[in-house]
């Protein structure tokens, strides 16, 4: 498709013997802290995560964490999900997305799986049905190979949104730690759509890396008319940004780039914030430019447990302080891990037949020109709120 994207957050809660221990865009602040988070850990590569699905996971946590639990994951993500102004706009949004055409899918669905004999309070039941398209799935942990066909039957069919999934990613460890847990909580975000206006695959040009060595990767291109700005940052480190939108204008990809080629990205990462995205918005303008855009394809898989504390949210991976009490009464409920995997696919059109016919010249024009060819951020967002669905960077196409 003209973008195919794909994300799962996958966190596991254990039970072990010890101690218990109205905005617009609810996301967008906690989207750019939780990307710069990884962008720190995970320098100079390909990069890509799924802020909603991960916000989305952590806000069904919610339901069932007390203290200061609940305090740092209030303050992480920026909302309390009791609260029903941001329960309807989040209901609201993606029930709109999903029908708002039948070649725009998106699909946000979140599982509690639940070792057998493990009881839930009904409240925290009551409040995870209705949470994300969330469900309660019962299975046997202790069993290696009951557990993780289901957890991958249920992701393929969740991250369907509507379409066949080409993509088979590794969602079970074979390590020791997966081998007790007895809560494991899933979130799904999957988007496909085409672009509005399909690009033109080109021929091979020149792509700067971050060292300055050059490599050749394809690149699409198209003349036509897209929303485009120029700022600059606090510290006065000027950048551009392009939105591409897709079919209906419900969705749009932006592109983000140093005006300054010697200007590395990773500086413009470290100035961003909340404020400036959403910003974005109401700055950008019309224009009608040259476009050249480059096909590529990225798949990271990222572990939060290493970065979300650095968010404040550290005592649900504590044994000795997490307070879970709100998901049952039994004591000892901690988050072992959390992991993301997500795949981003960004191609000129849907069809083989299409892209094979689509080979043209490349003409020069009049009109201004953007070129990603060198290492950019791209943003996919709903353009009515603002709300982030995926953000990562993209460093080296080939």
């Amino acid at each position: 498709m003209g973008g195919q994207w794909l994300s799962w957050l996958l966190i596991c809660v254990w039970l072990v013997q010890g101690r218990r221990g109205r905005l617009r865009d609810p996301h967008t602040e906690f989207a750019v802290k939780l990307y710069q988070a990884l962008a720190d850990v995970d320098r100079g590569s390909n990069l890509i995560v799924s802020p909603l699905s991960v916000s989305m996971a952590l806000g069904l946590l919610q339901f069932g964490t007390r203290g200061r639990s609940l305090a740092q994951l209030e303050e992480a993500l920026g909302y309390n999900v009791k609260d029903m102004h941001v329960q309807e706009l989040l209901q609201h949004d993606w029930g709109d997305a999903g029908n708002s055409s039948g070649r725009v899918a998106v699909r946000l669905a979140c599982a509690l799986f639940i070792q057998h004999g493990i009881s839930l309070l009904p409240d925290f039941i009551q409040h995870a049905s209705a949470w994300g398209n969330s469900s309660l799935v019962q299975t046997s942990f202790n069993q290696p190979n009951q557990t993780p066909s289901q957890l991958e039957e249920w992701i393929l069919k969740n991250a369907d949104a509507g379409t066949e999934m080409d993509v088979r990613l590794p969602i079970w460890s074979d390590s020791p730690e997966w081998a007790g847990p007895h809560m494991a909580l899933v979130s799904t975000l999957a988007f496909r759509s085409t672009w509005q206006r399909c690009f033109h695959l080109g021929e091979e040009l020149p792509f700067t890396l971050a060292d300055g060595s050059v490599t050749k990767v394809p690149m699409m291109h198209q003349l036509t008319e897209a929303r485009f700005g120029q700022f600059h940052t606090p510290m006065d480190l000027r950048y551009t940004v392009l939105e591409l939108p897709y079919l209906g204008g419900y969705f749009g990809l932006l592109v983000v780039q140093p005006s300054d080629r010697k200007i590395p990205l990773s500086q413009l990462e470290t100035q961003l914030s909340g404020h400036a995205v959403t910003m974005w918005h109401s700055s950008l303008h019309k224009i009608k430019m040259d476009i050249f855009l480059p096909r590529f394809r990225i798949h990271s898989r990222s572990s939060l447990r290493s970065v979300l504390p650095s968010l404040g949210v550290s005592d649900i991976f504590d044994p000795a302080a997490a307070d879970f009490t709100g998901i049952s009464a039994e004591e000892g409920l901690y988050v072992s891990e959390a992991l993301q995997e997500a795949v981003v696919d960004v191609m000129e059109n849907g069809t083989k037949a299409e892209a094979a016919t689509a080979v043209v010249l490349l003409k020069r024009s009049r009109a201004p020109v953007f070129k990603a060819d060198r290492p950019f951020l791209f943003l996919l967002k709903q353009v009515s709120t603002g709300t982030i669905l995926f953000v990562g960077r993209m460093v080296n196409p080939a």
